[in-house]
């Protein structure tokens, strides 16, 4: 496969884009009638997040929303996506109506659009209010209620000018990460409440679809999964049935019921008493509900797991080993390209997706601008250019990829790991606010504009 995409691979219409999240970039966490996320007190609590950082100011974007709309724009992109903050438009998560925070988020629109850029509306990027999580959150069935709610008011505020709706941002991040390991918010420890909180979030998807669909009939919706090739370290039976453990638990227990195979039976009889079905959980017409026929399917696509068996390792009993020959971004995360090829090939192959969107790729590096003012990431640029190469092989292959979008616009708050990881196209000096274009950027910005030159053919 070659290092560099062609960027006759793509269709002409197709969306080129950046990505970022609420908490990650807006600040603003107490101002204009926003209420508090489980994110806010997830990261007042000792020892959570590194350095004991939050999202308080991050990046400041919710003032600085012109000149971030300009800077969006001189990308070259032509789709923006964005994730809405649940408590500021409902500081209690259901009920009254926060008016300036609907009003930012119209601002946002209206501003893109000027700038002839898609808005792409994430509904839920972890940022859940609190007030909801104190009666029980995501392991709670009344939140997804709440989440549909949320989504037709969305709908209706919003409907008329943006067309492209994410219900659910990586619902494993939220499920697993939040309430099984704890490294997220809210921070529980409970493997059966991680099963009860990932159905509700399905769940929440499907609902959302209906409300959504209800008020804005002609919508392209849609869910965003974080997904991994699963691959056996060894070809000893004992890793080969641990990277199927490892598929199961990452991928196929959120693909299977979204498609309409219900939740794959090998890992309902694993988990046992902790499933979801065990726990009753799970009610008549919920899967109906779940596997709600999308416009495409978004996937968060980083690297891939090399998997060996380890019994002593929590479920699913596997553990990712690092490969001497490859290369490692600054989170140690495997630069697999040739994954992202296989993983949207046997996406295409076996769940048979209407579209395929790459809602989020992209690496960390520790970047710092030099004495002439630029940021010189090369392992970054080489990053994207050998992702967008091999989903170019994807397409040529079959796989109906109509979108990508950079993760992320610029550096911000990174969740559990502060302000040490950077992601960004644009590097954020957080004591400033001061954006400098990387040298990933740049490039990122010139094959766009090539890309999105008028094109003959598909190929």
């Amino acid at each position: 496969m070659t290092e560099f995409p062609d960027p006759a691979r793509f269709p002409a219409r197709f969306a080129w884009g950046v990505a970022t999240s609420s908490y990650q970039i807006e600040g603003a966490a107490a101002e204009d009638g926003r209420g508090p996320s489980i994110w806010d007190t997830f990261c007042r609590t000792p020892g959570k997040v590194l350095k004991a950082e939050h999202g308080d100011v991050a990046c400041d974007h919710y003032h600085r929303l012109e000149s971030d709309l300009d800077l969006i724009a001189s990308l070259g992109v032509n789709a923006y996506r964005f994730s809405v903050a649940w408590p500021r438009v409902l500081p209690a998560g259901r009920g009254k109506i926060n008016p300036a925070g609907l009003d930012f988020y119209s601002r946002m629109v209206d501003g893109l659009l000027a700038r002839n850029v898609t808005p792409w509306l994430t509904l839920y990027h972890w940022d859940l209010p609190q007030a909801l999580q104190d009666t029980g959150g995501w392991p709670v069935r009344d939140t997804a209620s709440a989440f549909a709610d949320y989504s037709a008011l969305i709908a209706r505020t919003l409907g008329d000018r943006v067309g492209n709706f994410i219900t659910v941002n990586e619902p494993w991040v939220a499920a697993y990460l939040g309430h099984g390991a704890g490294v997220h918010a809210p921070g529980t420890r409970d493997l059966a409440a991680s099963y009860r909180a990932a159905h509700h979030l399905l769940l929440a998807h499907g609902l959302a679809v209906q409300a959504i669909r209800s008020v804005v009939p002609q919508a392209q919706v849609g869910i965003t999964l974080n997904l991994a090739q699963s691959v056996p370290a060894t070809d000893e039976p004992a890793d080969v049935a641990a990277a199927r453990r490892q598929d199961g638990f990452l991928n196929r227990w959120y693909l299977d019921p979204l498609y309409g195979r219900g939740y794959p039976q090998d890992l309902v009889g694993l988990l046992g008493l902790n499933s979801p079905q065990a726990q009753g959980t799970v009610q008549p017409g919920d899967l109906e509900t779940i596997a709600a026929a999308t416009d495409f399917l978004g996937v968060n696509m980083y690297s891939r797991d090399v998997v060996q068996d380890a019994p002593d390792a929590p479920w699913p009993h596997a553990r990712t080993v690092k490969q001497p020959e490859s290369e490692y971004t600054g989170f140690g995360w495997e630069v697999a390209p040739q994954s992202l090829t296989a993983l949207t090939l046997r996406l295409q192959r076996e769940y048979h997706p209407a579209a395929i969107v790459i809602t989020e790729n992209g690496a960390t590096y520790p970047d710092r601008v030099t004495p002439d003012g630029t940021v010189h990431d090369e392992a970054r640029t080489r990053y994207f250019q050998s992702h967008l190469a091999a989903l170019g092989e994807a397409a040529l292959g079959g796989a109906k990829v109509t979108g990508y979008f950079a993760w992320s616009l610029m550096d911000n708050f990174e969740w559990a790991e502060g302000y040490d990881k950077r992601f960004g196209l644009v590097h954020v000096d957080f004591g400033t606010q001061v954006r400098t274009l990387k040298q990933s950027g740049q490039w990122y910005r010139d094959f766009v504009v090539q890309a999105r030159q008028p094109k003959g053919s598909f190929l």
